[in-house]
């Protein structure tokens, strides 16, 4: 019977403790997307207004470029960046054109260090930084794009995150690295750049190497960097992010592609299912709302699709989801889910459509975000509000509802290409060269 009461006593305390590292994840913004991968925050309640001198509560300059967005944990925020050098590469160094990819952005001849920072929360102070490459790299990058574009993302125990070509890391919170992983050379869409975002689950780190050559998601272990499983793809260049859900006693990882939306089995790598219909070089990140998952794309052409979590097998192009929308999609950024509803820019520019996520069918079409312009950021909701961030630096932010609702415009002065977030009352924004903390005060 003691034993008996000792194995409940520690399933308990095994159940309590992964219940509390759940509260944790909902307190903090510990990957791309937040806590549920869909631009929400279910315990923050951030400033409604700001401006570059107004509710700042600290400002931190950030070296070199990347539009990465920062992760959060506790105490600690952490921020990646590519730094350019004085040292420039020797004829020998140089990259060999490889004749079979066209590159438009020629490679560089300078040689960047790929950083990773981390800020204390509550004053901008960094705590430290580690550089975790030096490399010549081999492609240029799209004049709007950096070097540091994949954010990183944290179990809170360790921070993951993948410089794609330069290499896919592991630290502790005290910056010590744990271990290092080299999956190859990327070769991406016209040298246009590399933005892999790691996303951790289950004690897997899954990274997605979609390129021109060669694609692949790769499953690796968090503790040790070595390969679980490899689930090559027959896919071109994406940027997009895999998103992790469970269903039916299944852990899905679900990665959005220009030949087919695809569900693989976290345990094993196979396909549970997938499914046609995006465009070329599907950017934003997938979302769940309900039993479904909801994938979109904007480029030369329009397509959301929800798809059943249940589905099994190869739905085609035309086959059972529960329905198709084709008008004023994303190119870049990704959607927000507020309730059951999908709120998205379309290309990447200011004009808004939200949808009910339920039918597919738009309860707000095509109107236009006062003031801003072009937008690289992805929205983010908190507290019955919805935070679009442009490129300029100008946040909109609205009343969550079936009406275009404008309840401020926020002025910061500095550029953004990141995505904001919220974490308790504070609104985190990482400027061209800088990283606001932005709190009522």
């Amino acid at each position: 019977m003691r034993r008996i009461a000792l194995v409940l006593l520690f399933t308990a305390c095994g159940a309590a403790g992964a219940a509390d590292h759940e509260t944790d994840k909902l307190a903090n913004w510990h990957q791309w997307r937040g806590p549920h991968a869909d631009g929400s925050a279910p315990s923050a309640n951030p400033p409604v207004k700001w401006d570059a001198t107004t509710n700042v509560r600290w400002k931190a300059e950030v070296p070199g470029k990347g539009s990465s967005t920062p992760v959060v944990w506790g105490d600690r925020v952490f921020v990646t960046t590519a730094v350019k050098m004085d040292r420039v590469a020797k004829p020998d160094e140089l990259p060999a054109a490889d004749p079979k990819f066209k590159l438009v952005p020629p490679p560089p001849t300078n040689f960047y260090k790929f950083l990773v920072l981390c800020f204390d929360r509550n004053t901008g102070k960094v705590l430290w930084e580690k550089v975790a490459a030096e490399r010549l790299p081999h492609e240029g990058t799209h004049e709007t794009h950096s070097y540091a574009g994949g954010s990183p993302t944290t179990d809170g125990k360790h921070l993951y995150l993948s410089f794609g070509s330069a290499g896919t890391f592991c630290y502790d919170f005290d910056g010590n690295l744990k271990w290092a992983r080299d999956l190859g050379i990327m070769h991406t869409r016209l040298g246009w750049g590399e933005a892999v975002t790691p996303v951790v689950a289950g004690g897997a780190l899954l990274v997605n190497y979609d390129q021109e050559v060669d694609s692949a998601l790769y499953c690796l272990d968090a503790a040790t960097g070595k390969d679980r499983w490899v689930a090559k793809r027959d896919e071109k260049t994406t940027w997009n992010v895999p998103l992790v859900v469970e269903f039916g006693g299944k852990t899905q990882v679900v990665t959005s592609g220009t030949t087919r939306i695809r569900s693989y089995d976290l345990a094993t790598g196979d396909l549970i299912w997938q499914c046609g219909g995006m465009t070329v070089n599907p950017i934003p990140s997938p979302v769940r709302v309900g039993d479904a998952v909801v994938c979109m794309s904007g480029y030369k052409g329009s397509a959301v699709v929800s798809v059943p979590l249940g589905s099994t097998g190869d739905l085609g192009t035309d086959g059972k989801v529960n329905w198709r929308y084709g008008t004023g999609t994303p190119y870049v950024p990704s959607p927000a889910v507020v309730g059951s509803r999908l709120y998205f820019t379309g290309g990447n520019g200011e004009v808004l459509t939200v949808l009910d996520a339920k039918t597919g069918k738009p309860v707000i079409e095509q109107e236009r975000l006062p003031q801003a312009k072009s937008f690289y950021g992805s929205p983010a909701t908190a507290a019955g509000r919805v935070y679009f961030t442009d490129r300029s630096g100008v946040t909109v932010v609205l009343k969550a509802g079936d009406t275009l609702d404008v309840l401020s415009v926020n002025k910061l002065g500095e550029p953004v290409d990141a995505s904001p977030v919220l974490v308790g009352k504070q609104l985190f924004l990482r400027g061209e060269r800088a990283l606001f903390c932005i709190e009522e005060r």
